[in-house]
């Protein structure tokens, strides 16, 4: 599934695209839905948002079309008369002033009242999100530091979307590496530099893979993974996806384990219990 940095990408193609611009046609096609395309007519677009994994597309009339992808959902840009070549369920199509975005194959769709998004079952749960809101170090260390988290492992904890919104697997991984903090291990057992430093490297990376598509590692460690014949799907890693490799940081070996259902990867070396 698409993590926080991938969805903020999507969001800044849909608003290039569509915001900004007045909406011509509106299609749903829920029933449900479909009965309220007419209240998007001639109405601005304003801004595109994510919360999360989940994606906000601003009205001009305090309306908010609220998606979530889940495993399946894409959005397509395209111009209104054309199109796309694909085989998937048309759910949603917005055109404005000759450009179209579509969402297909997704079913997690509603539209709501701007006010009333923390109303929403999925957008209540939530932390801040950490690409749209203005989320600071010192907020998301204020997180840690609640009660409601800190007890809890960290290899749980980052995958939680009431901490912050937008973590999943990879960033999981890649947080725990850099911040040289092993899963089992709770906000709760940390110094308080401790816990600074891992907000800062939780916001830091996490706004790097949405500026590098994706990409979380180190330049050097590219350039040291790069001239090994790896391929891109390691090197755009510090830890993700390179188990049996060396580590970047001691030449230990990178290990994979499941916390729960998820892949976590790290390094014994780097990243002991204690």
């Amino acid at each position: 599934m698409p993590e926080g940095p991938e969805i903020r990408r999507a969001a800044d193609r849909i608003e290039k695209q569509v915001g900004g611009r007045v909406v011509e046609h509106a299609w749903f096609a829920f029933e449900a839905l479909q009965a309220e395309a007419d209240s998007l007519i001639d109405v601005r677009i304003d801004a595109v948002e994510t919360r999360g994994k989940a994606m906000l597309i601003r009205f001009a009339n305090n309306r908010a079309l609220y998606s979530h992808n889940q495993l399946y959902g894409v959005w397509k840009l395209h111009p209104a008369h054309e199109e796309p070549q694909t085989n998937r369920s048309l759910r949603v199509r917005l055109v404005a002033e000759g450009r179209a975005a579509s969402l297909y194959s997704a079913s997690d769709i509603a539209l709501l009242d701007a006010d009333a998004l923390d109303e929403h079952p999925f957008l209540a749960r939530l932390g801040p999100d950490l690409l749209s809101q203005h989320v600071s170090a010192e907020q998301i260390q204020e997180r840690l530091e609640d009660p409601r988290f800190r007890r809890r492992s960290l290899g749980a904890l980052l995958l939680d979307q009431s901490l912050v919104a937008g973590l999943g697997n990879y960033l999981r991984s890649e947080i725990l590496f850099l911040a040289r903090l092993n899963p089992r291990q709770r906000p709760a057992d940390l110094f308080d530099e401790k816990r600074k430093a891992l907000a800062q490297i939780i916001l830091e990376t996490t706004w790097q893979a949405y500026r590098q598509a994706g990409v979380t590692n180190r330049e050097a460690w590219i350039a040291q993974a790069k001239a090994a014949g790896e391929t891109r799907r390691q090197w755009r890693f510090c830890v993700f996806e390179r188990a049996g490799l060396s580590c970047h940081r001691c030449n230990d070996v990178i290990e994979r384990q499941m916390v729960g259902s998820r892949r976590l990867y790290w390094c014994p070396r780097c990243q002991p219990v204690n």
